[in-house]
């Protein structure tokens, strides 16, 4: 998707409108506000592909809606020597994984690798919450509390574009305005065409 904005992440919610992904991606960022406390959010990828973009996403979302407990720690699988402290967490920041505690896995491939779902089921067992957006594991999906799946070749939207549409729906408020489909026609237009000049 290359450079995604805001703007282009409403139009993506408008195209997706009537389909289910917009509510799934919504039902997955509710999980993800649920995280009791700063430091609580936990983003694990695989070892051949860590979700920095998501990460980042995320930590802008937290600020923005002034929801610290939504900024996450990226989980690497092998942290370089020397790496400032926010790019230093290793797997062991699993092992401290409690109640409150949100492990947010995901995953790009069609098969999680098998250390990766031991340690999830492993931090789940320690009473964390677990979500996962996967690319149709069921293993991944059957450990996790709650899982969006997605297939390459058949659904409307990408796995980059799902990350857009989890995060930015992370850090809005659960009372914004949906609107009808006349709302969201209008809003679809002034994306695309601009607002209409005032009277």
């Amino acid at each position: 998707m290359g450079c995604v904005d805001a703007r282009h992440v409403a139009l993506l919610r408008d195209l997706l409108a009537s389909t289910p992904w917009v509510e799934r991606a919504e039902d997955l960022a509710r999980g993800l506000r649920r995280t009791r406390t700063p430091g609580g959010l936990m983003l694990l990828g695989t070892p051949d592909d860590e979700p920095w973009h998501l990460a980042a996403h995320l930590d802008d979302e937290a600020r923005y809606a002034d929801l610290p407990q939504l900024s996450p720690s990226l989980v690497r699988w092998e942290p370089p020597p020397g790496a400032p402290a926010h790019l230093s967490i290793g797997l062991d920041r699993l092992e401290d994984a409690r109640r409150g505690h949100t492990l947010f896995v995901v995953n790009d491939a069609p098969e999680a690798p098998v250390p990766l779902l031991e340690r999830v089921d492993d931090a789940r067992r320690s009473g964390a919450t677990v979500l996962a957006l996967d690319q149709g594991d069921p293993e991944l999906a059957s450990i996790a509390h709650e899982a969006v799946s997605l297939r390459p070749s058949g659904d409307p939207v990408t796995f980059e574009g799902m990350q857009h549409l989890v995060s930015s729906a992370a850090g809005q408020a659960e009372d914004r305005r949906k609107g009808g489909l006349r709302d969201r026609l209008s809003r679809f237009l002034d994306l695309v065409s601009g607002p209409r000049p005032a009277d």
